[in-house]
């Protein structure tokens, strides 16, 4: 079993930042789930494009409000505590927070901690990340 306190993270490796979004890894990819857990904050006023063409992402909002843009689709879907969208197709997407926005997020494969985006808006796949 494993069980962890997020208020015990705070300073640690498992929390990674980046332009105007924290992120804190609660579980990672050597917890061996098959799957990562996150809680991510995203500043208001922000926005991020991002493409995880190497993972599936699901997430949840539990506070805050803002929006999601399919850029293949241009469709737009509001954000707001209750929603979930999962990525199930690679989707590259553009996320805007009007208020911050705090999410909590699963990765399938996991992700290690050590990913960083690269400049399409991915992560590298786990065998690229170690080679």
């Amino acid at each position: 079993m494993i069980v962890r306190d997020f208020n015990d993270l705070t300073g640690t490796d498992r929390v990674v930042s980046d332009a105007q979004w924290t992120s804190v890894r609660m579980l990672l990819a050597d917890d061996g789930m098959g799957f990562s857990f996150h809680i991510t904050f995203l500043e208001a006023g922000s926005e991020h494009t991002f493409h995880y063409k190497n993972h599936f992402e699901s997430v949840y909002c539990m506070q805050g409000s803002g929006s999601i843009t399919d850029l293949a689709t241009g469709e737009t879907h509001q954000i707001k505590p209750g929603v979930m969208y999962a990525l199930d197709k690679h989707d590259k997407h553009t996320l805007r927070a009007d208020e911050e926005l705090v999410m909590a997020c699963c990765f399938n494969p996991p992700v290690t901690g050590h990913e960083v985006h690269q400049a399409d808006g991915s992560y590298a796949a786990p065998a690229e990340e170690n080679a």
